[in-house]
């Protein structure tokens, strides 16, 4: 043991950091300098084994976690990662939750769920943070729509503009308002596209539209490619998203990928060039944080359920196109949602399936604040609150 304590600190933290949390917890009591390496915030080894059993695959946890908060080394910052990535149920009725500050309890809220939740906010943070958690678990394990009776959703235009909408939450269905759309716009002999543009811990973002190979460009829906494909940023055929080198502090080494060679619309270029140019464009998103398996986002992330990449350049499947509106919804995220099990295992949802099935009917309020958030290099030439064009 004396061997052991004598080694540099952040080599004894690195090691204790392949510990699991039971062992850790054991490790960190067995001396005074121990004790201290496991309680240093600058150290911090409780992150790692945290983090892999937050990302468990099957969604188990140790049982070490449930009360960690009894344990005076667990760092505070710890507990923004653990309320922020944590199943709803476990962390609503099976663990002991620690004392945090109110800034932290507000941290834990806005990694965790859409800024335009913040509505829901009470006298303080922890209570915010707990009653949205519990109603989003209530909300995503029955069809009771009592908390939030009008569902917001937004409709990118192919004209540049965008609508935010509502319709009844107890008889709301992305698929028929869309179908309404669609025949608005003389689309309805076009098949519905569904994509899965990002996933939260407790709600996933869901683009619906139409692929066509138009005639001219003046039914293409630029802003709904700029959605699913951020400007400069492509899918290499490695399997890995490369940038353009005008995507500041983000263009990926051995990268050969450019802009679209086919042109696009002038207004489209110079909002595109712009928004290339800004250093903050495409730092990864923190608040909310987005689930494992889109954490790269807005870069593509490998592991087979970022599916925003199905086409080359500005061209989608078969080279076809987005047309006409797209529509934007927040579906919460179930035990039946993001996969079904078949004999070979599991597979995840794509297309038409991430929205037909059990299990796939509830839905959350979209606002612009959470549009800007997702999404910040689509500009809209205008942001109307309810139909028509905003005059």
């Amino acid at each position: 043991m004396s061997a052991f304590e004598s080694l540099p600190v952040e080599l004894i933290a690195d090691i204790l950091g392949e510990l699991d949390i039971a062992s850790l917890t054991i490790v960190s009591s067995l001396s005074r300098r121990l004790r201290a390496i496991a309680a240093d915030p600058s150290l911090n080894p409780w992150r790692r084994p945290i983090l892999r059993t937050l990302r468990n695959p099957d969604g188990e946890y140790e049982p070490a976690l449930k009360h960690l908060s009894i344990r005076q080394t667990v760092s505070r910052h710890n507990w923004i990662e653990i309320l922020s990535l944590g199943k709803a149920e476990y962390l609503l009725f099976e663990m002991t939750l620690p004392n945090l500050a109110e800034a932290e309890w507000e941290e834990c809220f806005r990694r965790r769920f859409l800024p335009g939740w913040t509505k829901w906010r009470g006298s303080s943070w922890k209570m915010a943070f707990l009653k949205v958690l519990h109603r989003v678990w209530h909300r995503s394990h029955s069809s009771c729509t009592a908390d939030e009776s009008w569902t917001k959703y937004i409709i990118l235009n192919r004209t540049g503009s965008g609508n935010l909408l509502e319709a009844s939450s107890r008889n709301y269905s992305p698929l028929t308002t869309f179908h309404e759309i669609k025949l608005q716009n003389n689309l309805a002999h076009l098949q519905t596209q569904v994509r899965l543009v990002v996933e939260f811990r407790d709600v996933r973002i869901i683009a619906l539209g139409v692929l066509s190979k138009p005639r001219s460009s003046f039914s293409v829906n630029q802003n709904a490619r700029l959605l699913l494909h951020p400007p400069g940023v492509t899918k290499g055929a490695d399997e890995g998203a490369h940038a353009a080198p005008a995507a500041a502090g983000n263009v990926s080494e051995g990268s050969e990928e450019g802009f679209p060679i086919a042109p696009l619309h002038l207004s489209v270029v110079g909002r595109t060039a712009r928004a290339i140019n800004l250093k903050d464009a495409y730092r990864p998103l923190a608040r909310p944080l987005p689930s494992p398996c889109h954490a790269n986002y807005p870069f593509y992330t490998p592991g087979g359920e970022d599916k925003r990449w199905l086409g080359n350049e500005d061209l989608e499947e078969n080279g076809r196109q987005w047309v006409g509106p797209m529509m934007i919804t927040a579906q919460l995220i179930g035990p039946q949602t993001k996969y079904f099990e078949i004999e070979e295992g599991r597979t995840f949802l794509q297309d038409i399936d991430l929205v037909v099935g059990p299990g796939r009917n509830q839905y959350a309020s979209l606002t612009w604040e959470d549009m800007k958030a997702i999404a910040p290099w689509v500009e809209l030439t205008n942001m109307v609150n309810g139909p028509g064009l905003g005059h």
